[in-house]
C-alpha cells in the first residue's frame, strides 16, 4: 500500500502517472486514466504568434463588417481598391496600346512583331463579337450560306494588310458605301441552249486540271466569262473575280453547283465597319484575319503593289 502511494503521488489535487510522470485528468474508464499531456512547445508559440497576427491583421486591415461597409483599417487597403487599381494600369495600358494602332500605318503592322502581336490578340476578341455569325467561330465560312473561308489563301480582293483593311472598313456590295467592293456577275438564264450550258460547265470544270474542254465550250468561256475571269481562269482581285483555276468553290464546284451560278449567281454582301467600329478595333480585326493562314506579305517598296510574298505570321 505504501509503495502504491509514492507511484501514485498527490500533485495539486491530481494524480501523477508512475510511469510517464504526467498529471492524469481524473477520467477513467475501465482502467483507463486519459494523461493530461501538455502541447508541444513549438505549438504554444505558433498559436500565440498566429494570435499576434490576428490582432496586428485586424487593426491594419478591414475585418470587421458593418451595415454597409466593414472597418477600413489603418492602412485603408480594400481587395475593391486594388481590384480599380488593376483596371485602371490595364486600361491605360490597353490606351496606349489602341493609340499606338491607330497612328501607324496598317501595312507597317508586318514589320512591328510586338504590335502585331498585341494587335491579332485582340482581334481575335474582336472577331468573336462582329464576324463569327457569319464567317463562323473558327472563320471556316459556310459554303451552303456563301460566307467565305477566312482561313485559306484564296482572296477575291487580296489577302494583304492594306486589301483586307479596306474590305472591312468599306464592305461588300453595300449600296450606302460609295467605295464598297462591287463585283457583280450577271446572270445568264436563257443566254446559252442546254448543249452550250454543259459544254461551257465542262470547260470551267476543266480549268486548272488536266481534263480536256470541248472547243464550243472554250469559245464561250472566252466570249462570256474571259474579260472578268481571265482567259485561264485565273481570276482578277481588281475586279474581285474569284479564280476558277483553283480547288476552292465558295457556291460549290459541282456540275449542278456551277450550272445554277451560271444561271442564277448568288452573290454575298458585307457591312462595312469603319464606321460601327473605331480605327483600332477595324486594324485589330485586319490583323487577325491576315494571321489566319492566308494572310499576305505587301512591299511597301515594291513598284507594284500587286507583288506580295505568302507569310506565315
Amino acid at each position: 500500500m505504501a509503495n502504491r502511494n509514492a507511484e501514485n503521488r498527490e500533485a495539486g489535487g491530481k494524480r501523477i502517472d508512475a510511469a510517464t510522470g504526467t498529471e492524469t485528468v481524473g477520467h477513467e474508464w475501465d482502467g483507463i486514466e486519459e494523461l493530461d499531456t501538455p502541447m508541444p512547445r513549438w505549438w504554444l508559440w505558433t498559436l500565440y504568434l498566429t494570435i499576434v497576427w490576428g490582432i496586428a491583421y485586424v487593426i491594419l486591415y478591414p475585418a470587421w463588417p458593418l451595415i454597409d461597409r466593414a472597418t477600413v483599417g489603418v492602412l485603408e487597403w480594400s481587395s475593391r481598391g486594388e481590384l480599380a487599381e488593376d483596371m485602371r494600369l490595364a486600361d491605360l495600358e490597353t490606351q496606349t496600346f489602341r493609340e499606338q494602332l491607330a497612328a501607324i500605318d496598317v501595312v507597317k503592322l508586318q514589320d512591328n512583331p510586338e504590335l502585331l502581336r498585341q494587335a491579332i490578340a485582340g482581334g481575335r476578341a474582336a472577331f468573336q463579337i462582329n464576324c463569327s455569325q457569319c464567317h463562323g467561330s473558327g472563320a471556316a465560312g459556310s459554303q451552303t450560306l456563301g460566307y467565305p473561308n477566312l482561313n485559306d489563301d484564296a482572296w477575291l480582293w487580296g489577302g494583304d494588310l492594306k486589301s483586307i483593311h479596306y474590305t472591312i472598313e468599306h464592305g461588300i456590295r453595300q449600296p450606302t458605301e460609295n467605295e464598297e467592293r462591287q463585283s457583280i456577275m450577271p446572270p445568264f438564264e436563257g443566254v446559252f441552249e442546254a448543249a452550250q450550258l454543259e459544254a461551257l460547265v465542262g470547260h470551267v470544270q476543266s480549268l486548272g486540271n488536266d481534263q480536256a474542254s470541248h472547243p464550243v465550250g472554250a469559245q464561250l468561256y472566252a466570249d462570256n466569262c474571259a474579260s472578268c475571269h481571265g482567259p485561264s481562269g485565273q481570276g482578277s482581285r481588281e475586279l474581285g473575280a474569284p479564280n476558277l483555276s483553283d480547288a476552292i468553290w465558295l457556291r460549290g464546284g459541282s456540275a449542278a453547283e456551277i450550272r445554277a451560278q451560271i444561271l442564277n449567281p448568288k452573290m454575298g454582301v458585307m457591312p462595312g465597319w469603319k464606321e460601327r467600329l473605331d480605327e483600332a478595333t477595324v486594324k485589330m480585326l485586319t490583323a487577325y484575319v491576315w494571321s489566319l493562314g492566308g494572310g499576305e506579305r505587301i512591299s511597301e517598296d515594291a513598284a507594284d503593289p500587286a507583288v506580295r510574298t505568302d507569310v506565315e505570321p
